[in-house]
């Protein structure tokens, strides 16, 4: 029996709401967050971006979760597991941002969607977890649609769609760590240990390219971390109210955010191509999230 249906009907459902409320939210601010680093990346390099924005998370997060529970969730017993989950969200992070550079808002989330489609594929070798043929039928055409969207035009690089795949790869990575690390660590360590591993290396790697911002531009960077830091409080909210087989389905609002606020900030329209793709992929994730909760009884 699931912790939901062992409440009151309409306790579980207002729950179920919250739950959907929060990661809305969460979406609809890392939307505004990743428009703001796509208008920066024009004067800054990367990894002072990806400093701002994790320098100020990890202040508001492991203070929230500290204030909370006290240091004794920064308790590891497995901090090798939490190098590899903090390195494969380091190059995660990293890549997703070169993208944003050099990409439509809207074209990098297609890619971003391809992040379910790689922790399928990749659950079986490094989890031992069983696939079905109707899964892997799903990831192939998943990734049949990544290859439709990323199609180029004549004039179009290839190298940030590249990059882009490469983040979706990485994302997927550290969400078979988290998998593993979720046994035995808290939410609290997971999260705020990534976030001092981005702080630190991304830091290191600006200071030979280090530009001074100015005061308007400082105010945007931390922004940047404060939207990045109330969406992650916000996801680990909803994912503790709900299920996550109700929950990670709004995960592709994402799309409509990024749409708007790329037509909007940069005037940026999605081509057909990228829609089929998108459409393709969206229906790929859903119904793998479809045969996961058969599969588990959800």
């Amino acid at each position: 029996m699931t912790q939901a249906a062992a409440l009151p009907a309409a306790a579980a459902s207002d729950d179920t709401r919250r739950a959907i409320g929060c990661f809305v939210l969460a979406i609809f601010l890392f939307a505004g967050m990743d428009t703001l680093i796509k208008y920066l990346s024009s004067g800054y390099p990367v990894a002072q971006l990806m400093f701002a924005r994790s320098l100020v998370a990890v202040v508001l997060v492991g203070g929230i979760s500290v204030a909370r529970g006290g240091w004794g969730g920064m308790r590891t017993r497995r901090p090798v597991a939490h190098v590899f989950r903090s390195l494969a969200g380091l190059l995660s992070m990293g890549c997703f941002f070169y993208a944003f550079k050099h990409l439509p808002l809207a074209e990098v989330y297609v890619l971003s969607f391809a992040g379910p489609l790689f922790i399928t594929a990749l659950s079986m070798p490094l989890l031992g977890e069983p696939v079905g043929w109707r899964r892997w039928a799903a990831v192939l055409v998943g990734f049949g649609g990544v290859v439709v969207m990323a199609r180029p035009e004549a004039d179009a690089p290839l190298l940030p769609i590249v990059v882009g795949v490469a983040a979706a790869f990485f994302y997927a990575l550290a969400m078979i760590a988290v998998r593993g690390l979720s046994r035995t660590e808290s939410n609290t360590a997971i999260v705020v240990y990534l976030l001092l591993t981005t702080t630190v290396v991304s830091g290191v790697a600006a200071i030979p390219d280090w530009v001074q911002p100015g005061g308007f531009d400082l105010g945007l960077m931390l922004l940047v971390g404060t939207l990045g830091g109330a969406a992650q409080v916000l996801m680990t909210q909803a994912f503790r109210l709900g299920r996550a087989a109700v929950v990670a389905p709004f995960e592709y609002t994402g799309m409509i955010w990024a749409t708007l606020l790329g037509f909007l900030v940069f005037g940026d329209v999605p081509t057909p191509t990228v829609l089929a793709g998108a459409g393709i992929i969206i229906a790929s994730g859903l119904y793998i999230l479809y045969r996961e909760t058969l599969r588990r009884g959800d």
